[in-house]
């Protein structure tokens, strides 16, 4: 829907299924947010806005994104419930 947000999460930002999400997502006029290893991958060119964790190791990647993911979630969680 408009106005929404999708979220997209890829290692190697190469993912088809996170890019069918993603050009889906546009289509019906949502955001979208890249979660992505170094290089961005082509998430890069499709996302509103990526975030690059500063690894090629997958594992590495990993860790980082569950930091961001819960640091994401926590500035949702404040702007929306915590007023």
């Amino acid at each position: 829907m408009p106005g929404d947000v999708l979220l997209g999460i890829s290692t190697s930002g190469n993912a088809k299924d996170v890019l069918y999400a993603g050009v889906m997502a546009k289509v019906r006029g949502m955001k979208l947010i890249g979660l992505t290893g170094q290089q961005g991958g082509k998430l890069e060119s499709l996302a509103d806005c990526l975030i690059r964790v500063p690894s090629m190791h997958t594992p590495d990647i990993q860790d980082m994104h569950t930091s961001v993911y819960h640091a994401v979630c926590a500035m949702v969680e404040n702007e929306f419930w915590d007023r």
